[in-house]
């Protein structure tokens, strides 16, 4: 029982390992993780300022959290395409259109969510 639980461990500490290696390489080499990184040291304690309530506080952390994971897939997508083949094709060009979109939404969601607090 000790073997497995001390195999778990190290499989989650190379786990964390790996998200920790993720997000040093979005910071150094997307420009848009790194903006919203720093939005994120502006926008995380307003959080806590402007939201009436622990709901509300929680909420525009989350909805921010959102737009960070979304511009992680979409860095990620980029990246596997890229690896692929740098050659322009429609269904790369697609790919890489789709990602952006989902960072877009993720974005207008926040707003739409930030708006609604801050105005209600």
């Amino acid at each position: 029982m000790l073997g497995v639980i001390k195999a778990e461990i190290q499989r989650l500490q190379a786990a964390a390992g790996y998200s920790w290696a993720g997000l040093k390489a979005a910071y150094k080499d997307e420009a848009a993780f790194r903006l919203e990184v720093l939005l994120s040291l502006f926008l995380v304690p307003l959080a806590f300022v402007v939201g009436g309530s622990v709901a509300e506080q929680g909420l525009l952390v989350a909805v921010w959290a959102l737009v960070l994971i979304a511009e992680l897939l979409n860095s990620a997508v980029e990246a596997a395409i890229d690896r692929i083949s740098t050659d322009r094709h429609e269904l790369s060009g697609r790919a890489k259109d789709m990602g952006s979109a989902a960072v877009f939404i993720a974005m207008v969601n926040a707003a739409v969510v930030w708006l609604v607090i801050l105005v209600g």
